[in-house]
């Protein structure tokens, strides 16, 4: 595959249960919503159409996108990472300085959420952390340019 996406499992399923959402509901409302607007006359002035067909091509385009990612889509497995951070991999990391100790989930930058409690794989931490042991010590710029030192004390 030439533009390989690699995530989880439970990355892969959202990124599917979103696409169908999306096929389903959300075509479903914005052509419900063209529908209604065309009833208002001129569509040369009409804000309520024009909003409905902008919606409607920013979910199209979101569609695209998704069904463009799942045909290059490799999931790993759990078993795969053998100790070594990677995708899945759940991660204890120490922070040197002041002794902070976090727990994080490694995920693909594709399946990304708004859970505190996961990072990146292309995010400044995230990407010093793959493919390294617990025991190994990385060192870290963040986005401020400060450099911080972390501790791996756990990988599963």
């Amino acid at each position: 595959m030439a533009n390989e996406i690699v995530m989880t499992q439970e990355g892969y399923n959202d990124l599917v249960k979103e696409l169908n959402e999306l096929k389903t509901t959300r075509r479903a409302e914005i052509s419900e919503k063209i529908r209604v607007a065309r009833g208002f006359g001129d569509l040369s002035e009409n804000s309520e159409y024009d909003e409905a067909k902008n919606e409607q091509a920013i979910v199209e385009a979101r569609i695209l996108t998704l069904e463009n990612q799942l045909k290059n889509v490799k999931i790993v497995a759990k078993s795969d990472n053998k100790g070594t951070v990677s995708i899945g991999s759940f991660v204890t990391i120490r922070d040197v300085e002041f002794g902070d100790e976090m727990t994080y989930r490694i995920i693909s930058s594709v399946e990304s959420s708004n859970d505190m409690s996961t990072i990146t794989d292309e995010s400044p931490v995230g990407k010093a952390l793959l493919g390294h042991k617990a025991g190994d010590s990385v060192m870290v710029t963040v986005p401020s340019g400060a450099k911080i030192e972390y501790q791996i004390v756990n990988v599963e």
